[in-house]
């Protein structure tokens, strides 16, 4: 089996995904920009659940640049992966509406660890479709870019209960680091 199907479904997942989140930020009465107020919170969970729903479509996409087949264990660990990132709406209109209090703060560090280990998890089901001599196997040897970003999440979660301010900018490092997209796939691919 090819990619080309998975890789057409994760893309309208991801597109839905944004769609509800933008749909969270209700358009304020009246005309003056100081109604523009109260949605800022929202809006500013919507911007960085928007850069993180990008950097996962943009590493989905190098991911299945280099897999040359799927099987049935790489579609259920894709859904897995696309579970998790459904959730972003929830928490991204949760955290936003509460102005980054510390549960609100705590379930989106949650949600965006758990997503990253889902997505551990599509890339070692698709180096075992591919075998240890593919081209993911090789790039993802060391994969400490993901490891330390789940264990940024898992400390952000924690600090979200004492210092949410903090949790935000865990988070906000994270989705920096990976904005550049993960250049091992490509080039090995070249």
């Amino acid at each position: 089996m090819t990619t080309n199907r998975l890789e057409a479904f994760s893309d309208g997942v991801l597109a839905i995904i944004i769609t509800i989140m933008v749909l969270e930020m209700k358009v304020p009465e009246g005309a003056e920009f100081s109604t523009l107020a109260p949605i800022f919170p929202v809006f500013l969970t919507y911007l960085g659940s928007f850069v993180y729903v990008g950097i996962y479509w943009n590493n989905h996409h190098h991911l299945m640049q280099a897999t040359e087949k799927v099987n049935g264990k790489v579609l259920w660990a894709n859904l897995h992966l696309l579970f998790w990132l459904s959730l972003f709406p929830f928490v991204t209109g949760w955290m936003g509406e509460n102005h980054f209090e510390n549960n609100p703060v705590a379930l989106y560090g949650l949600v965006l660890m758990m997503a990253a280990i889902a997505f551990k998890i599509l890339s070692n089901s698709v180096i075992k479709a591919n075998g240890t001599e593919s081209v993911l196997a090789i790039a993802y040897q060391k994969d400490y870019k993901g490891n330390a970003s789940i264990l940024v999440y898992l400390i952000g979660v924690i600090i979200s209960f004492f210092i949410p301010l903090i949790s935000i900018i865990l988070y906000i490092a994270v989705a920096i680091v990976w904005l550049i997209p993960d250049k091992r796939i490509e080039k090995l691919l070249k």
